[in-house]
């Protein structure tokens, strides 16, 4: 296997699920990729089968925040003060990339306790939610209302949230590492009711943390990569060749 890391900083919605999509697509056999990424301008991304009729688009606009969809699924996330992953490599089957899921999670988690000790404390989730039937529900706008079995979680709460696809035996699993609570604010930008808004501010607000409320200090962007790098060194006990990608679309999938 060949191992590659990729930071390609802060870029626009578009550029960041455009990259990982490429990334996913012109994936080799026998590779394995890393990214870490942030967003800039803010950007609420909906799930791959989710419709833009939940969002308001005009005040999200007004507001300067991005709109886009992810290639993945689940709900919408306004992308803010976070931390975002993607990993991309070649699995066999669906119980490889349930493994897969797993694992990167156990990454993410040995990185985070590298970052500071007192995230020792954070734990994946043991139970599967019923998500067919939360998705009928109306309040189920929001991603990180819920959390997926293997998510990480600190006092309860919800603190890493990912998806994957597959893309021929190719997966891609990207995800939010949240660093601060501007993520609560997401039912600003939903077409809902004010008792729904209210409902899902609750949620947000009980199922939800983040490193800067956990830690009660500025996060420490450059460190925290640092330390998600030698997490997954560490766990998966591999040694990462640093690539300086930072292509277009197009250059990238001549590139690569």
């Amino acid at each position: 296997m060949k191992y590659y890391y990729i930071n390609t900083g802060e870029n626009t919605g578009k550029y960041n699920m455009d990259f990982d999509i490429n990334l996913a697509e012109v994936c080799k056999p026998g590779e394995f990729y890393l990214r870490l990424y942030k967003w800039n301008p803010y950007c609420i991304s909906l799930g791959a089968n989710q419709n833009y009729e939940y969002i308001n688009y005009d005040k999200a606009v007004n507001d300067g925040l991005d709109i886009i969809k992810r290639p993945t699924g689940g709900r919408a996330i306004l992308h803010s003060e976070e931390l975002t992953y993607s990993v991309i490599s070649t699995v066999k089957d669906q119980k490889s990339a349930h493994y897969f899921y797993n694992k990167i999670n156990k990454a993410l988690r040995k990185g985070l306790i590298i970052y500071n000790e007192v995230l020792n404390e954070i734990e994946l989730e043991s139970t599967q939610p019923d998500f067919p039937k939360i998705y009928n529900e109306k309040n189920s706008n929001a991603c990180f209302s819920s959390t997926a079995k293997s998510e990480l979680k600190f006092s309860r709460k919800k603190l890493v949230g990912s998806a994957q696809r597959k893309l021929g035996n190719n997966l891609l699993q990207h995800g939010s590492i949240l660093c601060g609570s501007f993520h609560k604010k997401l039912a600003d930008y939903l077409i809902l009711t004010e008792e729904e808004i209210l409902e899902l501010n609750r949620q947000l607000n009980f199922v939800t943390t983040d490193l800067k409320s956990i830690l009660n200090e500025d996060i420490n962007y450059s460190k925290l990569e640092e330390s998600i790098f030698k997490g997954f060194e560490e766990y998966f006990k591999i040694n990462f060749e640093i690539s300086s990608i930072n292509l277009s679309n197009k250059e990238l999938s001549q590139a690569l």
